[in-house]
């Protein structure tokens, strides 16, 4: 116990007293914020600079649907909803509408095509027959693959088409457009076995965040104990340390310690958290920064932070075990990444499920991959966060967890055992069947 308690303690002070660990323990939140509010943000500013006011209309419907179009795009500009973000929409008053004859249509899209060209047009819009009759229409320009422009591009032609079909009915469009256009705000509350568990949105959130968290930091802190074993097998170290401290002692140790360290940051992000929920808003009205509300975080009960924390600790187990029999196989960096993709192929099938997850937590599969082993630590907390889980489920789920984690370690403990003082070819995997049956 002596000596797995020093081979802990040497990988945790090692660690943490690094440049790289503090720097990543204070600016990972920051980083981690960057890239889950950028990317919204930008959306929405690119959404905000879509223009469709630069826009030729070539209308050969000879029923006036290019002026019912520019009309439309007035009023979705007007009442566009991002104007609440600080912005508004460009109004679509440059529309060039060009009534056509429906023979000459060609000729116009010829000469609108060359106007792009010389840069003198942006894009054009084609509507004719077939979009009266059967809702299609054709754009192009230089920026035909900008979604912005075209989602506001199909809304407005589809309002104009039907404005002209309740005309042609004997109907007021516009009458029928104000009575008819109610913006609907759907707020999701959850509601649990112990009443009501707010947001439902919210949950959504703090699920997905939790179990990106769990997955890049398994990730992290298992590529950090494959790196250290490879980087020991290399330099020749670990034959100078077997001499007195057994492979799997050693090999315990340094998976210990390195999750201590992940245990270690996971807290001080957590309490970064905290602070961010309870004065981010207050900073942000401070800064000027209109719209803002209070977040109330989910309810998380003592047994669902319990569960967390083991969900963590055992997936780190499971899979820095893994990276560590990976480690002690291999001669080389490059050799070492490219045995690792089995391991990375179990954690990324695991994240590419969050999603489908998310649309569905009580289905088969959300309930199917949050019992794996291999999946269970970043499905199963996003579970937990989105919806109600049967303690049968939390309960099988911990226990294949740790079984899985059995299995790992006596299997990881076999090859690490041997392959620490092997040097040369990488095994094959008849190879590694001889190490872990004789080891």
């Amino acid at each position: 116990m002596a000596k797995l308690w020093a081979v802990i303690k040497r990988e945790y002070i090692e660690r943490v007293r690094t440049k790289w660990f503090i720097i990543s323990t204070v600016f990972g939140p920051l980083f981690f914020l960057g890239i889950m509010v950028l990317p919204g943000l930008m959306s929405v500013r690119g959404m905000k600079e879509a223009q469709v006011s630069d826009v030729r209309i070539l209308d050969a419907t000879e029923r006036g649907l290019g002026e019912r179009v520019v009309t439309a795009l007035r009023q979705q500009a007007e009442r566009d909803p991002l104007k609440a973000l600080g912005g508004t929409m460009p109004v679509a008053t440059q529309g060039q509408v060009v009534v056509v004859a429906p023979a000459q249509l060609a000729e116009a899209e010829s000469t609108a095509t060359h106007a792009i060209m010389r840069k003198e047009l942006r894009s054009y819009l084609v509507l004719d027959a077939t979009t009266l009759s059967e809702a299609k229409a054709r754009t192009a320009g230089r920026n035909a693959g900008g979604i912005g422009e075209n989602a506001k591009l199909e809304g407005a032609v589809r309002r104009a088409i039907l404005a002209d079909r309740l005309s042609a009915e004997g109907l007021d469009a516009t009458r029928i457009d104000s009575l008819t256009r109610i913006n609907v705000d759907l707020m999701a509350e959850k509601i649990g076995d112990r009443g009501r568990g707010g947001s439902g949105t919210v949950s959504i959130i703090f699920g997905f965040i939790i179990s990106f968290l769990l997955y890049m930091m398994i990730i992290l802190y298992g590529q950090n104990v494959l790196r250290g074993v490879l980087e020991e097998k290399t330099t020749r170290v670990s034959e100078v340390v077997v001499a007195s401290v057994k492979p799997d002692i050693l090999l315990a140790g340094k998976v210990l310690g390195v999750g201590a360290v992940g245990l270690t940051q996971q807290l001080v992000w957590l309490a970064f958290s905290v602070g961010v929920g309870t004065y981010g808003v207050v900073a942000a009205k401070m800064m000027g920064v209109p719209g803002m509300t209070a977040i109330t975080l989910p309810q998380v009960t003592a047994i669902q932070m319990i569960a967390l924390v083991l969900f963590f600790l055992l997936g780190y187990i499971f899979y820095s075990t893994l990276f560590a029999a990976v480690g002690a196989m291999c001669g080389s960096q490059e050799e070492a990444q490219q045995a690792s993709q089995p391991v990375m192929m179990l954690l990324v099938a695991s994240i590419i499920f969050v999603q489908p997850i998310i649309t569905n937590p009580t289905g088969g599969l959300a309930r199917t991959m949050s019992l794996l082993p291999f999946s269970a630590p970043i499905i199963m907390p996003l579970r937990m966060a989105v919806t109600e889980v049967p303690m049968t489920d939390l309960a099988i789920a911990l226990v294949g967890l740790a079984v899985g984690c059995w299995a790992a370690i006596w299997v990881s403990a076999r090859i690490y055992r041997v392959g620490l003082l092997m040097y040369g070819k990488r095994p094959d995997l008849k190879e590694l069947i001889k190490w872990i049956r004789y080891a």
